[in-house]
């Protein structure tokens, strides 16, 4: 056993007297005594073992101490790192068990939190301190906690003002914070910040006079006194102001397990009554049974020990190395179920001059910006692109995706809600557009009336009779079309945008195809091709192109809408912070309808080039080939903004280019011929046309 400045005192017992153990040694040790007594149920109880594996073990089962084990002292540094928002940490140990079952406490406590451990080093004789302040430069680590022993933590702090160490924040353990042979020493102001956690200096009444007391007596008078004393110390050479000069904190918990052992042996007694049972033998189960119940006051604190054999008493302070070298108390922390503490910081005069110093590997990130996962505190920063944000109360490591209502700048923390655009009936654009459909529907009808009264005449009939009036009809069945553009998309408006012009306008470039096929026909293949000529007279191939045109147009749309009709579509990529409604044609549906138009219109250009070098003022192929290079060029220049431009103003662009579609055909091939009948009347005869063609059959034939 030790005596409390650690002298060895020379035991002289006997074990089958033993009751009870009270001892103070390093854990090691402590393991090793207890286990002895362990087989006999003799209560141990220490003041001054504090490893968390001798706790709780059903092997210590009759172990107790006064003293609160490393895992609550652990949560105490914790507590402190945590308080200031330390995040980089370096810690050093001593070279036993003792200091590993620290780091190993500490390392666990830390682990789901965003406090790293930068450097750790375990610290013995061979240590070269120098080496290892120099790896915590190396590291960035502003914050050292040292828990180590007494003389390990003086070789640190001493080699630390040699180097000049200034930066750092030091955390002492309960068995060096309040060394005050290290406050005074010389440059101890420069090192930094000093922080420490010790257990509370408790004045323990008459224990002074104590002292003084027994050390003017050196020996026991007789040897029935110090056969009752059941110890010889030898004590000799140390004074009353030795033991006095002995750090205070330790006194309660030892004073505290003589206590606890003297009134479990006074229950165990039955000394209640005032008068002890001395006629009963006890026997150290009862005492440990008793221990473990135990529940009194001493100096205003509840002496309880829980089912670990733990204290339930007690707490730690938390002090400051001040610059006046005193151990000034900033706090404390309770640690009976859980560690509960209170710091007051703007007492603490920190290394730079007023704000609490930083430990981080790296940096925060700045808002809308993302770490990455290599490292929870050495890491980089990714901004979060447009359309995501960052949580990082939630998850500081990912960019959510906004909804696709919402969009986002780069670097946000949060979403907005996108402006829904699309062009109204009422915009002005839709109303001039609408307007000039409704002038080409009265010119249509105009032309209509017109090529009625003048039908026999010899202008309609060569513009193709009856057919005039099939493709104006088509021409007007187109343009409905171009009123679907505007207003808020549905499935309907989606339907009657496309299927009306795609269908009607397919019939007019099938009648134009039989137009031109007709004055080439006439013109050129009479002659050379009698017998195919006479054909398509006989059957009117020309009604029979076009119907076989429009029926299978039809059952192209018709399978293809089945499958997939259009419909409202939300352009959500082109614009983040817009949502542009439009209508969504399938391409792969509708492909074998762009595909016959496309037929057509190739077809339409050729007959109709072939007819170039027709007789001047009856040149039909002219007037097709020019308008069907109006319709080439529109929809070019309208595939190109379509592929640099989804705005809301693309739907008055594509109803613009459904328009010069119909205006085409209508000024460059109608017009002309309305032209000829209403002005020049006199080139409206039969006479006229037949001149024509005399001078043109004689010109090939030369």
């Amino acid at each position: 056993q030790l005596n409390l400045l650690g002298k060895r005192c020379e035991p002289n017992m006997n074990l089958s007297r033993l009751i009870a153990v009270l001892i103070s040694s390093r854990s090691t040790e402590t393991m090793s005594v207890a286990s002895i007594f362990m087989a006999y149920l003799i209560p141990v109880v220490s003041y001054g073992a504090t490893e968390s594996a001798i706790s709780g073990k059903p092997t210590f089962s009759s172990f107790l101490q006064t003293v609160h084990p490393n895992a609550a002292l652990i949560e105490v540094i914790f507590n402190i790192v945590q308080h200031f928002s330390w995040h980089w940490i370096a810690f050093l140990i001593s070279d036993n068990d003792l200091g590993k079952n620290g780091l190993n406490l500490f390392k666990k406590r830390i682990k789901d939190t965003e406090i790293c451990l930068g450097y750790t080093q375990k610290l013995n004789d061979k240590t070269i301190y120098s080496d290892v302040l120099q790896k915590i430069e190396s590291q960035g680590t502003n914050i050292i906690i040292v828990f180590a022993n007494e003389m390990t933590a003086e070789a640190l702090i001493e080699s630390a003002i040699k180097l000049n160490i200034t930066d750092k924040v030091w955390i002492a353990g309960d068995t060096w914070s309040l060394d005050e042979k290290l406050r005074m020493k010389k440059g101890i102001e420069n090192i930094g910040t000093v922080l420490g956690v010790s257990q509370p200096a408790v004045t323990i009444n008459g224990f002074r006079d104590f002292i003084y007391t027994s050390k003017s007596h050196n020996h026991f008078d007789n040897a029935e006194q110090q056969k009752s004393c059941n110890q010889v110390c030898n004590c000799n050479g140390v004074s009353a102001e030795d033991i006095l000069a002995v750090d205070s904190s330790v006194s309660f918990p030892i004073y505290s397990a003589v206590y606890a052992i003297a009134h479990a042996l006074h229950k165990t007694l039955q000394c209640d009554l005032g008068k002890c049972n001395t006629n009963m033998t006890v026997y150290p189960y009862m005492v440990l049974k008793e221990l473990r119940n135990t529940n009194f006051t001493l100096l205003n604190q509840s002496i309880q020990f829980d089912e670990d054999g733990n204290p339930l008493f007690g707490s730690y302070s938390v002090v400051f190395w001040n610059h006046s070298g005193g151990a000034q108390e900033i706090g404390f922390c309770n640690v009976h179920s859980s560690v509960d503490c209170f710091i007051n910081g703007t007492e603490i005069q920190w290394y730079t001059e007023g704000n609490v110093p930083t430990s981080l590997c790296s940096e925060d990130c700045p808002i809308g910006y993302i770490r990455d996962k290599s490292d929870k505190c050495c890491f980089t920063c990714d901004i979060c692109p447009n359309g995501t944000y960052v949580n990082e109360t939630e998850d500081p490591y990912k960019c959510n995706n906004c909804k696709e209502t919402e969009w986002s700048e780069e670097g946000s923390t949060s979403c907005s809600l996108r402006s829904v655009e699309y062009i109204p009936f009422t915009a002005m654009e839709s109303v001039l557009i609408m307007v000039w459909t409704c002038v080409l529907v009265g010119l249509i009808l105009a032309m209509a009336v017109l090529f009625a009264i003048n039908y026999n005449t010899p202008v309609v009939r060569s513009a193709g009779g009856p057919m005039c009036f099939l493709i104006l009809g088509c021409l007007n069945l187109c343009s409905v079309s171009v009123f679907f553009y505007f207003g808020k998309p549905t499935t309907s408006f989606c339907i009657l945008r496309f299927f009306p012009f795609i269908l009607f306008y397919t019939v007019c470039l099938a009648c134009f195809v039989v137009r031109s096929f007709q004055i080439v026909c006439v013109f050129k293949m009479s002659n050379k091709f009698p017998q195919f000529y006479r054909w398509w007279m006989k059957y009117n191939g020309q009604w029979l192109v076009i119907a076989g045109a429009f029926v299978t147009q039809a059952l192209f749309l018709l399978i293809g809408y089945s499958y997939a009709p259009p419909g409202p579509y939300n352009e959500t990529l082109w614009y983040p912070n817009e949502i542009i409604l439009s209508c969504d044609i399938n391409i792969n549906e509708t492909a074998s309808s762009m595909i016959l138009l496309s037929c057509l219109c190739s077809l339409c250009f050729i007959f109709s080039y072939m007819g170039k070098d027709l007789p001047k003022n009856y040149n039909e192929a002219k007037a097709i080939t020019f308008c069907l290079l109006l319709l080439i060029i529109t929809w070019i220049i309208f595939a190109a903004v379509y592929m640099l431009y989804r705005g809301k103003h693309i739907q008055t662009i594509n109803a613009l280019a459904v328009l010069s579609s119909l205006y085409s055909f209508l000024f460059w091939y109608f017009l002309p011929k309305c032209y000829i009948i209403i002005f020049q009347p006199h080139k409206n005869t039969q006479q006229y046309f037949q001149g024509l063609i005399q001078n043109y059959t004689k010109t090939i034939s030369q």
